[in-house]
């Protein structure tokens, strides 16, 4: 598998996905559950980007958030709108995310944010970038300088269950952090803690089209991946952290404690 290749690959089927955003309103919305939802472009990006994929890298396949498909090897993993409420409603954190799962491991990543102008890319073994240029993740060491993210809350019929270690995180870090922030994208959350904007990154959950491309980022940029309970973060975690390799132990701990 030549990463390198691949990397040019990724970023010509996100150029594919961004044609669509730049050309198309969100058009009609396609509800997938309470308060969740998919727009017409989030099908028109997922369709143009795993067709140029499904031309190029027919030996490799496709997972796609809106319309499924490859769940095991070497895939692709795509979110075409990571952030659709924020787009639909016209707020420009939102983007398109492409990771590659190689052998258990996510290995690319390339997640461009249209309404922003930056892409951020990265390749195992090629480092991390941001428009072209070299990034790398925080070296905060004391928690109460930490800016951290964290994701959304969950809907649906069992989202109070869901919530209660989110809401108990919450406020274990609030008034231990310098300020804690929740943007309502995992990519962009992701991209900002690769830039070192971010001190850490919490999400209690890991859909791979959500993570796999940050997360391969997140590690070329320095910054540590795990799963909520401290072990290294896999396309199987339950949970996404992405934290300064000082603050690794702080943030585990109140993890931890959130979760009983």
């Amino acid at each position: 598998m030549d990463i390198s290749e691949l990397l040019k690959v990724a970023e010509a089927a996100v150029d594919q996905g961004r044609t669509v955003t730049d050309t198309r309103a969100p058009g009609e919305l396609t509800s997938k559950g309470d308060r969740d939802m998919a727009s017409e472009v989030d099908f028109a990006v997922e369709r143009a980007v795993r067709a140029f994929l499904e031309r190029e890298t027919p030996d490799i396949g496709v997972l796609g958030e809106e319309e499924g498909g490859a769940t095991d090897g070497t895939r692709w993993v795509l979110d075409p709108i990571d952030g659709t409420v924020n787009f639909i409603h016209g707020v420009p954190l939102w983007g398109i995310s492409l990771g590659l799962i190689h052998e258990g491991r996510a290995v690319l990543g390339v997640i461009d944010h249209p309404a922003l102008g930056t892409r951020y890319s990265a390749a195992e073994g090629l480092g991390a970038t941001c428009n072209g240029k070299p990034i790398r993740g925080s070296e905060c060491t004391d928690l109460t300088d930490a800016l951290v993210a964290v994701g959304d809350y969950a809907v649906g019929p069992d989202a109070a269950a869901q919530n209660a270690q989110r809401l108990a995180l919450t406020q274990l870090l609030y008034p231990r952090v310098q300020r804690l922030r929740m943007i309502g994208t995992a990519a962009t959350a992701l991209t900002w803690t690769a830039a070192g904007h971010f001190d850490a990154t919490v999400m209690f959950s890991n859909k791979p089209w959500d993570t796999m491309a940050g997360v391969a980022i997140n590690r070329e940029a320095g910054v540590v991946l795990l799963d909520l309970d401290g072990s290294d973060h896999t396309p199987e975690s339950r949970g996404t952290v992405a934290v300064s390799a000082a603050l690794r132990e702080p943030i585990l701990e109140l993890i931890s404690e959130a979760m009983g």
